[in-house]
């Protein structure tokens, strides 16, 4: 693992990354063929993407 984003760009161009990842991952899906797997990881990467905005505001403090 990496050192920590401390600065505010930083912090937003990994978030950024983080998006355009999870909307490829959405592109790609079938929704026809999805199936709960697919979902729990949507759900994973979203919950991990809440966590780092908070864990960045926190570090703004």
């Amino acid at each position: 693992m990496g050192s920590p984003i401390k600065d505010s760009s930083s912090q937003v161009i990994f978030l950024k990354h983080r998006l355009n990842s999870f909307l490829d991952l959405l592109d790609a899906i079938d929704p026809e063929e999805a199936d709960l797997d697919d979902i729990d990881r949507m759900i994973a990467i979203v919950e991990e993407m809440d966590a780092k905005c908070r864990e960045f505001k926190n570090r703004d403090l």
